[in-house]
């Protein structure tokens, strides 16, 4: 089968990972464990995910002209990862971004975007004819907005199935939206979407629907053990996540949408494809650090047979 082109218009930051028993107060000290360097950015962990999974994979992104830009070369030449639209700047740093697990396995996370900050529609046009060849487009928000939306219109303009995950999440309005086929936030950037704080009381299906009415693609908001919620037009659908055991959930987010880009670029039907993207999340759960834990092709089809089918 001829792979699928999946580009992703996104970010890199090299991510410094500490595992402690709690995050710290302001003024306190604590001692961690289990100290990590290594390459990250949504972006950029999608790009990698969607070639483990098979994708003819393409990077477009803006690093520093920097050591820590070096780690993102090298990870893309080892994982197969197109970088004919990976710009290097000696304007900004690469991006970095420090983050906290606790004994649970949960995260906080602090980034810097650095010269992912310089990404701006111009850059994106670059772009377009890639962007036109492609089965999929993907974008985060670790870049500036406009940059975001832009790479949507230019998947809009070229019939290219568009996959938005809204982080880090912000208010939207709602002409960024209109040019997503597929919006995927998790239960707190659902909130943020909405202009709410991250904890708000109101029910997740509520705000879901809320969101749905104001364009008209698909929302997908994933929901960590209980699995992904799917809004469409035809209906709603709860998807129930697969059991795995947890060790490390930060990769999770980006494993799911490489997955759904991956399984609608190979023109699965949608529910499949939620399916799919759920085996790839939990998989990533299942070992310390992003990129180790992405999961190849096999693991994720033998997952979602033993969990769906």
């Amino acid at each position: 089968m001829t792979k699928p082109i999946i580009t992703v218009v996104g970010s890199f930051a090299v991510g410094m990972t500490l595992r402690t028993a709690r995050m710290p107060h302001f003024g306190e000290t604590l001692v961690g464990a289990d100290f990590d360097m290594g390459p990250g950015g949504k972006g950029s962990n999608q790009a990698v995910a969607t070639a483990k999974l098979g994708a003819d994979a393409y990077f477009a992104g803006i690093i520093g002209d920097d050591k820590l830009g070096e780690i993102a070369t090298d990870l893309y030449a080892r994982e197969g990862v197109n970088t004919t639209y990976l710009k290097k700047t000696r304007t900004m740093a690469t991006g970095v971004g420090f983050i906290i697990l606790n004994e649970a396995g949960e995260n906080g996370i602090i980034l810097d975007m650095a010269a992912n900050k310089l990404m701006d529609p111009a850059f994106v046009d670059t772009v377009e004819d890639q962007i036109a060849r492609s089965a999929v487009v993907m974008t985060v928000l670790e870049l500036p907005v406009p940059a975001a939306a832009h790479a949507m219109v230019l998947g809009r303009r070229h019939g290219v199935r568009t996959v938005l995950n809204p982080a880090p999440a912000t208010r939207l309005d709602d002409s960024v939206l209109a040019n997503v086929d597929y919006l995927t936030p998790n239960e707190t950037e659902l909130r943020i979407l909405m202009g709410l704080a991250p904890n708000d009381p109101t029910p997740t299906v509520e705000l879901a629907r809320r969101l749905r009415q104001r364009f008209a693609g698909v929302l997908i908001v994933t929901e960590g053990e209980k699995g992904a919620s799917v809004f469409a037009e035809d209906g709603e659908v709860q998807i129930p996540a697969a059991r795995v055991d947890v060790v490390d959930t930060t990769g999770a987010g980006d494993a799911f949408n490489a997955a759904l880009a991956v399984a609608l670029a190979e023109g699965r039907a949608l529910l499949d494809a939620v399916q799919f993207a759920n085996c790839s999340g939990a998989l990533a759960c299942t070992h310390l650090g992003v990129i180790p834990a992405l999961a190849e092709r096999a693991a994720v089809d033998a997952l979602w047979r033993k969990t769906y089918a």
